[in-house]
């Protein structure tokens, strides 16, 4: 018998392989990527037709010690910030088949908030 959490990540890794058939990154408009583990909020920006993460940022390092959702502002406008910085204006979301709400979405306002377009 399998376990429960391991059938959640057979199921997220499935949904996540569905949108990645459709959500590719390029030089114009790369991927911003998300990750969301019990504790912190991984994010990164990819161009996948050179496979290279341009712009990535964690909870772990810019928010620490904060509210899970405080932590995820923080980490939307600093990555924005940091994309601006480096030429990025649009990106394309992948929320990495995780749901698209709590500190996914909150990331994903204040990144608009903060100047980037998707």
């Amino acid at each position: 018998m399998i376990e429960r959490s391991k059938i959640k990540q057979i199921v997220r890794a499935r949904r996540h392989a569905r949108i990645r058939t459709r959500v590719i990154g390029s030089a114009p408009r790369p991927r911003l990527a998300v990750y969301k583990s019990n504790r912190y909020l991984h994010a990164q920006i990819i161009d996948d037709a050179q496979g290279k993460t341009l712009v990535s940022g964690s909870t772990k390092t810019i928010a620490a010690g904060k509210k899970k959702m405080d932590a995820a502002e923080l980490l939307g406008a600093a990555l924005a910030k940091q994309a601006l910085a480096a030429g990025i204006t649009a990106v394309v979301f992948d929320r990495g088949g995780f749901r698209y709400t709590g500190r996914v979405a909150m990331l994903a306002a204040s990144a608009r908030k903060a100047g980037l377009t998707f």
